[in-house]
């Protein structure tokens, strides 16, 4: 009979994040070629699993068309090399598609069925912009369900501005300036390399190259630039390109396991899962969605917001992480926040930025034996939000030396 387990995060990569668009490093790069390549990569680096004993791989993707439809966890895992014998699914939430490929497959995990599993995401934005092979049903305008503009993520954000007018632009201008600051001392100090899967890239004249670090950041930014830039959701609004997460191409991939699984094959797990959630929310503003999403994680874990000492919060838009921030009564520029900076900086491929949440954290763990628990967390489009608490497997209870 099958017994309920643990369930662990074993390890993560993912590929360079690229600007979406003809001038980004993929502009030639399949999608499905970029989670392949990570995959590749994950596989390699946990040599010690056996590649006929992954029981399953789940592959969001927000656009499942063209070169990233198709059954991605199933035809991804093929090219991949995976015995045949290996299944696969595709997963969509929106921006939280890896996240619920995490947490669909560590369920699996938890309640016996599964031993091992993939979990990620990819988006090629460049190819597949959002919404565009979409067809909303007409009812959502005309039954008033959804105001139009909630398809429109800048749109939300600026209504976050005017539901809580002390969140002002000056602090999403100073936390987006933050993002590009501390990712620049990340990648200096080494600490995303490890794991990045480098990737052959072929440019506009064929000539061929290596995509090895994340393509978006702007480690120049200054508040007088952010302040001079256009407001383009809505005039004299206040979310701008440097408050907000850039239009990114690029793959994440986890790999998970229970505890049967952890002790057969001797694996040294960087996290462990407390809890998940997700919420719904009003699609008009549907950045506060991981405010009742952590909520809801806190309660199932018999936790409260004070026991979380790292946060990685997706940032699709400063407003909405400084939101979530002052429901909880933290600081902008908490240092438990972010440390390394986030998507503004780095980049959002919708589906793939929850793996790239937890990637980071589970890296942060390995640093910070002192802290236990830790929150990944995102808004997702069409009002939801994500949240997922993990625990440091490293943590000793001695508080942090100064």
């Amino acid at each position: 009979m099958a017994e309920m387990s643990d369930v662990f995060f074993v390890d993560g990569m993912r590929t360079p994040f690229g600007r979406a668009g003809e001038k980004g490093m993929y502009w030639n790069t399949r999608a499905d070629d970029l989670v392949v390549k990570a995959i590749i990569g994950l596989m390699e680096r946990n040599g010690d699993v056996p590649k006929d004993r992954i029981d399953d791989v789940a592959i969001a993707a927000t656009s499942q068309t063209g070169d990233q439809g198709l059954t991605l966890g199933r035809t991804a895992a093929i090219l991949a090399g995976l015995p045949m014998t290996v299944p696969g699914l595709a997963v969509e939430r929106m921006c939280a598609g890896a996240m619920t490929s995490v947490t669909t497959m560590g369920a699996s995990i938890g309640v016996g069925m599964y031993d091992l599993a993939l979990a990620g995401g990819v988006e090629h934005m460049g190819r597949h912009p959002i919404g565009a092979n979409a067809d909303p049903n007409p009812r959502f305008v005309a039954e008033k369900l959804v105001d139009p503009g909630a398809l429109n993520m800048g749109v939300t954000a600026e209504r976050i501005h005017d539901r809580f007018p002390h969140l002002t632009k000056e602090r999403a201008d100073r936390f987006g300036m933050a993002s590009q600051h501390k990712a620049q001392a990340a990648y200096e100090a080494g600490k995303f390399q490890p794991d990045l899967v480098s990737v052959a890239i072929k440019d506009a004249e064929g000539a061929w190259g290596l995509a090895t670090e994340d393509e978006g950041r702007r480690p120049e930014t200054t508040l007088e630039g952010l302040a001079s830039l256009k407001t383009p959701f809505r005039p004299h609004g206040r979310v701008t390109a440097g408050t907000s997460s850039p239009l990114t191409d690029g793959a994440t991939i986890s790999l998970l396991a229970g505890s049967d699984a952890v002790k057969e094959f001797g694996l040294t797990p960087k996290m462990r899962m407390v809890s998940f959630a997700f919420a719904g929310v009003q699609p008009e503003i549907m950045g506060i969605g991981p405010i009742p999403s952590t909520e809801k994680a806190l309660k199932k874990a018999g936790l409260t917001i004070d026991d979380i000492g790292l946060f990685e919060l997706n940032e699709a838009f400063a407003i909405q992480v400084i939101s979530l921030l002052d429901h909880f009564g933290i600081a902008d520029d908490d240092p438990r926040v972010n440390p390394w900076g986030g998507a503004i900086a780095l980049g959002h491929p919708l589906a793939a930025s929850g793996v790239r949440l937890m990637i980071q954290l589970a890296a942060h763990f390995a640093e910070r034996p002192d802290v236990r628990y830790g929150l990944t967390a995102m808004c997702v489009g069409l009002g939801q939000g994500g949240s997922v608490i993990w625990e440091n497997p490293f943590f000793d209870g001695k508080k942090k030396r100064k």
